[in-house]
């Protein structure tokens, strides 16, 4: 009797906390962490806060200590209480059965129930001033404080060192060791999430540029032209043909508008500004609404101006296409500038999730997960999951070096490193979206006209097979990759970034029991794909970079010339997503919500895969009904002759881990790192990490997405 009675003072005690836990956040008052007084001299390390090309074969020396460090970002830790709260929050944000149900949160909102007691982070800004840091920002969400200083501080603040490092002919500047703070900041804080001016990695692949004479009224660009990379016609992708391949409706929503995304906002993050009229001229030149200007550029902070051109190619895609497929749509490019450190891309994710900016942001950057460290991998875990509980869908590139995440497309030919992911994708969060290429070689004219629709401007028939894209040698097989026989266009690691993460090792509810899911306890990349080569089968997207290709419009007009850029890479397929994305917003709005939001898409996506006839294989003419375009086989026919086999895997130096080959003077190919002679990674039945879900029919999306949402959905 007395055993059963502590047993029930137990329970009531447990219960009684748990319920003091949850008034406290509802009302904001957190139960402060820091309960010790703050003393330099006691100290911990933050382990993996170090860039891992701060090695000693780079390093030139320490910088000067008056070196300016501005924007540094201090990553704050929630409590174990509130992260369990915060993940039934989520959930209880995406579940049609609950009273939260899409009833999203507030930036103010989030820091009260999920961030730092006011007390720690006096605590923590209090030490900061005592360091001579000058403040900048306590973020609304309370898990970031920004502040700046000098090399000099930080050394004596975090004892580390700033130098100089010399990577591949460039000069970086990096913290040399792993930072310390005082040990009675250790529950309170996560890490720092940069102290280094490495840069962030883009995604765009420029494939060159097409001109055709004018001539041409608005509404009819003429974008089937010679193909100058190989025979027949090259078969430019224009926002009309893109509408009629991934299936996008005329009109949508109750009552039936046309189908723009019209009221919705989409957000892009950049790091280097962009020339207005190149994209004034891209929607000029397809007919669409003239909704770009100046006043369509946030600056957050000093303006970079154009960083390279290269980057400016990014914000061009980046902008133009988000809204050539949701044309109706209001574009916000948020334009952060780098610093010693603190990388552009990540101040602008984090401006756009503090003021709660749009219902939809599209990030084209990324980094490795090892090479984000544990602060960058914990800042974009963090900052997805605040966006996603203010109803913010957040689409990121998977990366455009295949199953070699952690190697450079642009600079390598050969995989250099295991297996990775980009880990800006990888979180939980967020809807990670990789790329495919048109199954069309050799095979233009059953799917393209060779010329253009007078209403849409498209020339292309309809849907596409698409095949997932990769154009290196590993896409004829692990023999295909053979240092004396591979021709000089495969010889390189381009290909849509899929694979498991090595951070997130618990599957999101979502994509467990989806048909093909890898049963390997990892969060999977990518969720979705879309076109992303820039040419290789004979189809690219088209975009305006006068800087590059000359004005898309010539000083004569449309009785000139029409210049395109040729790109592509998942920089493209993001924010096309996110253009998807407005359209399904536009699809639900009413008169009481005429914008509403989404969170984390995913959830919605993996529950309709779970439907049998929602999913078909990528073939022509579509099933009725289907949303996604399962992406199951390799290409029939490739321009350097063979056939494709269906991988996202790369040729890699021989005696790399994971690689086929065991000598360096070999090469292989990426294999599955538990199953060698297995490549990374293979299409297949269902959900794979070449092409994830598949493609989308926009309009099945939005009809069945819909009727999914109006349906009771059971917790799991």
């Amino acid at each position: 009797m007395n055993l059963h009675r502590v047993v029930l003072r137990g329970l009531l005690v447990s219960v009684v906390f748990l319920f003091q836990i949850h008034v406290q956040s509802a009302m904001g008052q957190v139960r402060p962490r820091v309960v010790e007084a703050v003393d330099d001299a006691r100290r911990i390390t933050l382990i993996g806060n170090a860039h891992p090309l701060a090695r000693a074969e780079f390093d030139r020396g320490a910088v000067a200590e008056s070196q300016p460090m501005n924007r540094i970002l201090l990553l704050l830790k929630r409590s174990n209480e509130q992260e369990a709260a915060l993940q039934d929050t989520l959930a209880k944000l995406q579940d049609k059965s609950s009273p939260s149900f899409h009833q999203w949160l507030t930036p103010e909102q989030f820091g009260a129930q999920f961030g730092l007691a006011d007390a720690d982070i006096q605590a923590v800004t209090d030490w900061l001033t005592r360091q001579g840091f000058s403040l900048g920002k306590i973020y609304s969400g309370k898990t970031v404080i920004e502040f700046s200083g000098t090399a000099g501080q930080v050394q004596r603040a975090f004892g580390t060192t700033i130098h100089n490092y010399q990577v591949n002919g460039k000069t970086y500047s990096a913290n040399a060791s792993d930072p310390q703070i005082p040990s009675a900041l250790a529950p309170v804080v996560t890490g720092i999430v940069s102290l280094h001016n490495f840069s962030r990695d883009f995604y765009a692949r420029r494939f060159g540029t097409l001109r055709r004479g004018g001539g041409r009224s608005v509404v009819e660009p003429l974008t089937t032209f010679p193909n100058p990379f190989g025979p027949g016609n090259f078969y430019g992708l224009g926002p009309g043909d893109f509408a009629k391949i991934y299936g996008v409706p005329a009109t949508c929503g109750n009552p039936a508008v046309a189908c723009t995304g019209s009221g919705q906002t989409i957000a892009i993050v950049g790091e280097t500004n962009l020339v207005v009229a190149d994209v004034q001229q891209f929607r000029s030149v397809f007919g669409l609404p003239p909704m770009f200007d100046a006043t369509s550029i946030v600056y957050n902070g000093e303006d970079p101006g154009i960083t390279s051109t290269n980057e400016e190619g990014e914000a061009d895609l980046d902008t133009q296409w988000s809204g050539g497929v949701a044309p109706g749509a209001t574009i916000k490019y948020v334009l952060s500038a780098s610093t010693p450190a603190s990388q552009g891309v990540d101040l602008s994710a984090l401006y756009i999730v503090e003021h709660n900016l749009a219902a939809v942001m599209s990030e084209s950057y990324g980094n490795c997960e090892s090479g984000l460290g544990s602060a960058g991998n914990s800042f974009y875990n963090n900052l997805w999951q605040q966006a996603s509980a203010q109803g913010i869908t957040v689409a990121v590139s998977t990366g455009d070096s295949g199953s070699a995440g952690c190697d450079d497309p642009h600079t390598e030919g050969l995989a250099t490193n295991a297996a990775g992911v980009n880990g800006l994708a990888s979180t939980p969060y967020n809807v990670a979206v990789g790329g495919t290429d048109f199954d069309e070689y050799n095979n233009w004219a059953a799917f393209w006209n060779t010329t253009n629709d007078a209403a849409s401007g498209a020339s292309a028939k309809g849907y596409i097979p698409e095949i997932p894209w990769n154009q290196s040698c590993a896409q004829l097989g692990a023999s295909g990759c053979n240092i004396n026989t591979t021709p000089v266009p495969l010889q390189n690691i381009v290909a849509g970034g899929g694979g498991p993460s090595a951070t997130y090792k618990n599957k999101p509810i979502w994509q467990v029991g989806t048909a093909g899911m890898p049963n390997d306890g990892n969060r999977d990349l990518p969720d979705i794909s879309l076109l992303a080569s820039p040419g290789f089968n004979g189809s690219g997207y088209l975009y305006c970079q006068g800087d590059v290709s000359s004005p898309c419009l010539d000083s004569s007009g449309f009785n000139g010339y029409i210049t395109f850029g040729v790109i592509g890479g998942t920089s493209v397929s993001a924010p096309a997503f996110a253009g998807i994305m407005a359209l399904i917003n536009q699809s639900q709005a009413t008169a009481q919500n005429p914008a509403p939001r989404q969170g984390n898409a995913n959830y919605v996506l993996y529950a309709l895969a779970h439907k049998p006839s929602a999913s078909c294989t990528s073939s022509v003419p579509v099933a009725a009904g289907c949303v996604f375009n399962d992406i199951s086989k390799g290409s029939s026919a490739l321009p350097t002759g063979g056939t494709g086999i269906g991988t996202i895997s790369v040729p890699c130096k021989g005696g790399v881990l994971g690689c086929s080959a065991a000598l360096s003077t070999q090469i292989g190919v990426l294999d599955d790192p538990n199953k060698p002679g297995t490549m990374a990674w293979n299409a297949g039945a269902g959900y794979d990490m070449a092409t994830g879900l598949g493609s989308l029919n926009v309009g099945n999306l939005a009809t069945i997405g819909a009727r999914l949402r109006r349906c009771r959905q059971p917790r799991r």
